[in-house]
């Protein structure tokens, strides 16, 4: 079983990948479109968090292959991580790998009519995420995670970067 990461399960998947290799998924865009209540975020003060967001080009992420024996655990612990409030929808995709390979993978898809997705300009998401705290720590961390790890993995993403400093700053300011 293939997972497609491209938000947290890059640094932090919950489980240890049997194989790991980049990938590209055609038709979605990687966007902090979710408001996050739970892990990131409060009802009170809602963070956000990414989502594959439908959309031109392709993201680059990573496939992570479950172990086998480990499968049916790993797509239930998913389940339980990934669909608490019903904002993103479990898909199965076809994956493209950077070895030549062509995989199917699981991965999260935002429901653009849950309750939860939003399009926010790039300093209304700062903002947002300078701010919020959830369950799971600060939503900052979440986003300096990503992005750093995207930029270690070869993988440009100029939205997270400019995220990434603009945080940073209102964290100094404060």
């Amino acid at each position: 079983m293939w997972v497609f990461g491209y938000g947290s399960l890059l640094w932090n998947p919950g489980f240890d990948p049997a194989e790991q290799v980049r990938a590209d998924l055609p038709g979605f865009t990687r966007s902090f479109c979710m408001r996050s209540i739970h892990h990131r975020g409060t009802e009170d003060t809602p963070g956000l968090v990414l989502a594959l967001d439908a959309g031109p080009g392709s993201c680059a992420g990573m496939a992570l292959r479950a172990a086998d024996d480990a499968a049916d655990q790993v797509l239930a612990d998913l389940r339980a991580r990934e669909l608490i409030s019903s904002a993103y929808v479990e898909q199965w995709v076809d994956l493209a790998l950077a070895d030549g390979r062509q995989v199917t993978a699981v991965t999260y898809v935002v429901d653009r009519e849950h309750v939860q997705y939003c399009h926010e300009t790039l300093e209304d998401q700062a903002q947002i995420i300078a701010r919020a705290v959830g369950g799971r720590g600060p939503n900052p961390e979440y986003l300096f995670n990503t992005a750093s790890l995207l930029r270690d993995l070869g993988i440009p993403d100029t939205d997270l970067d400019w995220l990434s400093q603009r945080v940073h700053e209102i964290l100094a300011a404060q």
